[in-house]
């Protein structure tokens, strides 16, 4: 008994009760856990989903988790098996940033029956599904898309004409910025032709698309709206091929590429979005969640206006 007594006094005197047990040479109360969170995407070969996923696993740690990535390369049904095996292998989390909002949802319907926490990453599900999300972090790019609209007519009270080269196909972000440029515009903007990638954010098929537009509309073009700063990339390309620097371009994003063709006068705007400040959130989110606290289900994280006026105002992205 004596020496029970003993080592109880030790154990308190080290501050050690029972509950704690070591780890790494430290403290750790059998409350804490690491809980494990999924990312499935669209693609790694897009740029913006590869910088998010660096982040995430950066900053997982601090908040408590685990990473794995599931990236569909622009496939569906591979995210959607990429969300059947984190349900099969109980994770906690998914962070889903799809590359078809329709394609994904049954699976999203799957992993919410089985208790797993939902956060949407850049892409806000329909209204209609909002109930098989726990919250979603992203940019809003209907108001983006407004705001490019506010933009143009703002620089063009006369009028312009303009072409749209359009995002992925049905890519929630595609439709947002779609409509909500044509809401921003005055009625003296006048979009001549629109047309999407087919396959993916990919520079080569922007560029494709705006020689195909320089065929059609010759110098009737005024501007370009571009859906993502890279595919502007493929846009200027086309422009400066045929001889068209005069032509105003604006895009989406506010990535590295964006920062320096804003820089290099080749493009007017860049609509900034923060895939950290995303990311954080939706880890902060998460834990909060699972710890049993509660959180605000639509999380919009702030555009940048990206000018050769207010440049200087924002960080440089690494991205």
């Amino acid at each position: 008994m004596k020496n029970t007594k003993r080592v109880f006094a030790l154990l308190l005197l080290l501050g050690i009760t029972a509950g704690t047990v070591f780890a790494g040479g430290g403290r750790q109360s059998v409350t804490q856990r690491t809980y494990r969170a999924a990312f499935v995407t669209q693609a790694m070969s897009n740029e913006s989903q590869a910088f998010s996923w660096r982040e995430l696993q950066r900053m997982a740690p601090e908040y408590g988790f685990e990473m794995r990535v599931f990236a569909g390369e622009n496939e569906p049904q591979v995210e959607v098996a990429g969300i059947d095996q984190a349900i099969a292998e109980r994770y906690d989390a998914i962070f889903i940033n799809p590359s078809s909002i329709e394609s994904i949802i049954p699976a999203i319907t799957r992993a919410k029956q089985a208790g797993i926490i939902i956060g949407m990453f850049s892409s806000l599900l329909p209204d209609q599904y909002h109930d098989l999300m726990d919250f979603f972090c992203g940019s809003d790019d209907f108001l983006g898309g407004v705001q490019a609209g506010q933009f143009v007519s703002q620089r063009f009270p006369n009028g312009a004409n303009f072409v749209e080269v359009g995002g992925q196909a049905g890519h929630d972000a595609q439709i947002k910025r779609r409509d909500g440029f044509r809401e921003g515009i005055a009625p003296n903007i006048r979009i001549l032709d629109s047309q999407n990638a087919p396959t993916g954010w990919n520079t080569i098929e922007a560029l494709s698309i705006m020689e195909d537009f320089i065929v059609r509309y010759g110098s009737q073009i005024n501007g370009v709206w571009c859906h993502w700063d890279n595919g502007a990339s493929g846009v200027i390309q086309a422009l400066q091929n045929a001889g068209r620097t005069d032509v105003f371009v604006i895009g989406v994003d506010g990535n590295r590429t964006g920062y320096a063709q804003v820089r290099a006068g080749t493009q007017a705007l860049s609509v900034g979005q923060s895939f950290t400040n995303m990311a954080k959130k939706c880890l902060e989110n998460a834990r909060t969640l699972l710890q049993g606290g509660t959180v605000e289900k639509i999380n919009w994280i702030p555009l940048d206006m990206v000018t050769i006026e207010t440049i200087n105002n924002f960080v440089e992205p690494d991205w």
